[in-house]
């Protein structure tokens, strides 16, 4: 039990630390961005981002669909047709993909740390 005056670990936290709990995940953001592009199956986002073996892109797409921010669509087609979408907080999150795709971009070093 705690007292009126003593705050619980989560209240202690930082905002930040519930974004970095939900977008931490090493694929995260390569997920987002891709489907910020627009709607996909499965086959077809694990083509589009290619380095993410197939367990690592379903374990993501849990994560982001139990945080809330992909949706997972099921279609009764002969086989099931599943797609994967961003929920409004998910593309909510684009502005703020686009402005660390700037970021990189503003500080990226030449490529291999040669200097021009």
């Amino acid at each position: 039990m705690s007292l009126p005056n003593e705050q619980t670990p989560d209240e202690q936290q930082p905002p930040i630390c519930d974004v970095l709990t939900i977008l931490g995940s090493k694929w995260s953001f390569l997920v987002i961005a891709e489907l910020i592009k627009g709607p996909q199956r499965f086959n077809q986002l694990q083509r589009n981002a290619a380095v993410i073996k197939t367990q690592s892109l379903t374990d993501t797409l849990r994560h982001l669909e139990k945080t809330g921010v992909v949706q997972r669509e099921v279609f009764p087609t002969v086989p099931v047709t599943v797609e994967y979408s961003l929920t409004e907080k998910g593309r909510d999150f684009g502005r703020v993909l686009k402005e660390l795709e700037d970021w990189a971009q503003r500080w990226a070093k030449p490529a291999y740390g040669l200097e021009a």
